[in-house]
């Protein structure tokens, strides 16, 4: 097979400085997202922020992974629920994105076999590695998961 390019274009209205507002519209949905610095970077807060959307994108990519491996594996999955929270550091002038801690809590079918509770756990954790966004920052920004597997 040959090697396909995905592009997904973006756009940013930006005006104003540490106080200032505006949106980012990715070309493919046309939604736009309102965007401002937040107050722990002395900004007015009230919108998103850079910092949360790279949470929600590793959260939300593995969630999608998640789902698309647990239905390819026609696994007895029956709700799923992500927690997620990014970790910046600052050191003076200096700004690290040090972490995401990725919390899935994955229930089951009420009557899953054990080696199906298995599966789910073994999946939980592999889902981690097809996540293409997470796979972007992956040396750079820990990712830590943490996922709970419950009957249903």
């Amino acid at each position: 097979m040959p090697t396909q390019h995905h592009h997904y274009p973006v756009e940013v209205q930006w005006s104003g400085g540490r106080d200032g507002s505006g949106t980012i519209t990715p070309q493919t949905s046309g939604k736009n997202i309102p965007i401002n610095v937040p107050p722990e970077f002395m900004g007015p807060g009230g919108e998103t922020n850079p910092e949360e959307l790279l949470t929600s994108a590793i959260a939300g990519c593995y969630s999608i992974t998640f789902g698309i491996v647990s239905t390819n594996q026609k696994l007895p999955v029956t709700n799923f629920h992500m927690e997620a929270r990014g970790t910046v550091e600052q050191n003076g002038a200096n700004f690290v994105y040090k972490q995401i801690v990725l919390k899935p809590t994955i229930t089951v079918a009420a009557d899953a076999t054990e080696d199906q509770v298995k599966k789910v756990e073994d999946m939980a954790h592999r889902a981690d590695n097809y996540c293409i966004v997470t796979n972007a920052v992956r040396g750079k920004v820990e990712v830590i998961l943490e996922p709970t597997i419950l009957r249903g």
